[in-house]
């Protein structure tokens, strides 16, 4: 069996971090279940990782623990590289807006910050 992940998440400053810390063991556990399981799976099913609809390359992932959503947002950097943003409960049907366009705004920051150590 080949041990070399296909994807590696990486966190980008403490967006992440911040909703990660906050959240019980269980779902500490679950999250981490299902960014092992982005990293290392070709085709990862759209029940864990969806791109959102209208977006620029923003990305969810999903978890579910019990009956609380969660999700993550994220997106690739150089295809094999998936960046974490900012994480939150999900209580409605619909994401909220809000929480989209943080997500945009931390991908955007990570692009221009990379655009500027590259230059």
């Amino acid at each position: 069996m080949n041990n070399e992940k296909i994807r590696t998440v990486i966190l980008y400053k403490n967006y992440f971090t911040d909703f990660y810390k906050e959240q019980k063991q269980k779902v500490k556990d679950k999250i981490l279940w299902t960014i092992r399981l982005i990293e290392n799976i070709q085709q990862v099913p759209e029940d864990y990782l969806k791109h959102m609809e209208g977006t620029d390359g923003l990305y969810e992932i999903r978890i579910q623990q019990g009956s609380d959503i969660f999700r993550i947002f994220c997106f690739f950097d150089e295809g094999k590289l998936v960046v974490l943003a900012n994480g939150f409960q999900k209580k409605t049907q619909k994401t909220p807006k809000s929480e989209i366009e943080k997500a945009l705004k931390i991908k955007a920051k990570y692009e221009t910050e990379k655009r500027f150590k590259n230059s």
